[in-house]
């Protein structure tokens, strides 16, 4: 794959947008390139992975995770799974599985931690992407809130305090 055939599919992943073309390069730089064949596990449910996977092209589908009711999910290509295990140490949230061959950019913790300590605004980049997402999260909450208090039935903050961490945490890892 050349660099960039790579580096497009990065472009459009939301925590990539704004970066510098230079970083974005270098992420794709950094990244191992992967071929999962028909079949092939990319990711499990429950498991303690030590990166991400971008998917570049084929076909692969979640069958298991949160909000999955029935069947299975196609995720299609430029989905970046499990993203936030190159960055934190975090467990996957659904299992995902090739169903054709499948081209992707395993973009590992360690790689990224490094091209963090080597470009400080990378990392400045994903707190301000994280907190964003964090913070509509919580405006989403108020104006739940908000309606309900005029509908007369607020629940305590308390309960809704205990909903936003289950619903974060719980969150599938798939944009």
């Amino acid at each position: 794959m050349a660099i960039d055939a790579l580096v497009l599919p990065l472009l459009n992943v939301p925590l990539f947008q704004g970066l510098k073309p230079l970083q974005i390069s270098e992420i794709a730089r950094r990244a191992d390139r992967i071929v999962y064949k028909p079949g092939d596990v990319i990711v499990t449910a429950h498991a303690d992975p030590d990166a991400a996977v971008l998917v570049v092209s084929g076909e692969a589908v979640r069958t298991e995770g949160p909000g999955l009711t029935e069947g299975v999910e196609a995720v299609p290509p430029g989905a970046l799974i499990s993203e936030m295990t190159m960055l934190i140490e975090t467990e996957c949230s659904s299992t995902v599985v090739a169903r054709t061959a499948v081209r992707a950019l395993r973009i590992t913790r360690a790689e990224m931690l490094a091209h963090m300590t080597a470009d400080p605004t990378l990392a400045d980049h994903f707190i301000e992407k994280i907190s964003g997402r964090l913070s509509s999260f919580v405006a989403g909450l108020q104006q739940i809130d908000q309606s309900l208090a005029q509908v007369g039935g607020a629940p305590p903050a308390a309960v809704i305090a205990e909903g936003a961490k289950t619903t974060v945490a719980s969150a599938p890892v798939l944009h």
